[in-house]
């Protein structure tokens, strides 16, 4: 009953974040229990997948693969890579192949890179049949170029991208991937607006592709656009992607347009279904203090340190916070448990000096000028020729 009470006026998206977020805290058991119910609402093969998920990380193989079985049947091959990676699982690799090769044929085809790296496929890794199965051509060189460029692209090298793009160029002329692939090696280049600019011109062409949206929201917050970031990124949620990580980079754009309430409903949406996040319970202290809440601020820094008691940025929130309502003993305190666990900070050392300035300790204060002009922060010259030269 309180989950039909919960489930009402939610939709797919909503139970799939929710489900997803009570496995990765652990509550698998909760998570069937939500997801159950959100399947007697409304039989999605999204929500099939999720709940097998939650059965498989039980080891329930059996129900995961009954679960498996009906998102296929909701949506043809939605499941195969699911089942695989249980045959796997449970040494059985014929059948496994089978699926996975069903997979490979479909319209839900994993990278081989994520296939790779599965570790359910571990146990039969090293079976020649495995071997066997990778030695026909599952991806044509167009997917395999574009997987390179994204490699490079996330890893700095420019170069070795552009030269696969002009393989990419010349093999397959007019290929819409040719302008994916240039927009992430310009996001890649920090030359946001161009890759803006193409990826606005693709999404006209395929206006629901997830990952050019995901991409374009990138480029647009890099831009300097958190506006055209945060329209992008709404799309993707009002599409039913069920991935909480956009409401944590929503409401950040939200805050940089001064959009201080909603991002405030999408900070505490995300904090509803990751309560311990540091990100976000960071990013929920830092708009209440943008939006003259120091109180509430603290509260979450409170809890950030609470929870992560050996992070230097989580005293320096806090020490911050109380630095704005000029409460500079605290400050001073909360600087100093920064400093002693990242001592080399020279913006801290100047904090702490101008909060113990303020509480009368002028000694101590340009010690910490000292501290930090010797860390090279130049705004400590003049603070020491104003106290500290007699």
């Amino acid at each position: 009953m309180l989950y039909a009470a919960t489930l009402c006026g939610q939709n797919h998206s909503d139970y799939l974040m929710r489900g997803r977020a009570l496995i990765d805290n652990g509550k698998t058991d909760e998570a069937i229990s939500w997801l159950s119910a959100a399947i007697e609402k409304s039989k999605e093969s999204r929500l099939m997948l999720e709940r097998a998920e939650a059965h498989l990380i039980k080891g329930d193989h059996s129900a995961a693969i009954d679960d498996f079985n009906a998102s296929n049947n909701l949506a043809e091959f939605s499941g195969e890579y699911g089942l695989a990676r249980i045959y796997a699982l449970k040494g059985d690799v014929s059948t496994a192949l089978y699926h996975l090769e069903r997979n490979l044929k479909s319209p839900f085809k994993k990278s081989e890179k994520e296939i790779i790296l599965d570790p359910s496929f571990s146990l039969i890794e090293n079976r020649s049949e495995w071997r066997q199965f990778w030695r026909k051509t599952w991806y044509g060189r167009d997917e395999q170029a574009l997987s390179e460029i994204e490699y490079y692209a996330s890893a700095g090298k420019i170069e070795e991208a552009k030269a696969i793009l002009a393989e990419l160029r010349r093999d397959y002329a007019g290929n819409e991937e040719n302008i994916f692939a240039e927009a992430l090696i310009l996001s890649a280049s920090a030359n946001y607006n161009e890759a803006v600019r193409l990826m606005t011109g693709l999404i006209k062409r395929s206006p629901d592709t997830e990952e050019y949206l995901r991409v374009l929201a990138e480029a647009q917050e890099r831009s300097g656009n958190p506006a055209g970031a945060l329209s992008t990124l709404s799309r993707l949620l009002e599409n039913g992607t069920a991935d909480a990580g956009i409401l944590l980079k929503r409401a950040e754009c939200y805050r940089k347009t001064g959009e201080f309430n909603k991002a405030s409903e999408d900070i505490e949406k995300y904090l509803g279904l990751y309560p311990e996040n540091k990100q976000a319970l960071r990013t929920a202290g830092k708009m209440a203090m943008a939006d003259g809440d120091n109180i509430k601020a603290l509260e979450y820094f409170s809890r950030n340190l609470e929870l992560h008691p050996d992070d230097p940025q989580c005293y320096l929130d806090r020490a911050n916070s109380y630095f704005s309502s000029k409460s500079w003993v605290w400050a001073v305190k909360d600087y100093s448990m920064s400093l002693d666990l990242q001592p080399d900070n020279g913006e801290v050392w100047l904090n702490k000096g101008i909060s113990l300035l303020n509480s009368g300790k002028t000694d101590d204060a340009c010690h910490d000028f000292r501290r930090s002009l010797k860390l090279g922060n130049k705004k400590a010259a003049e603070l020491i020729s104003r106290h500290c030269i007699r």
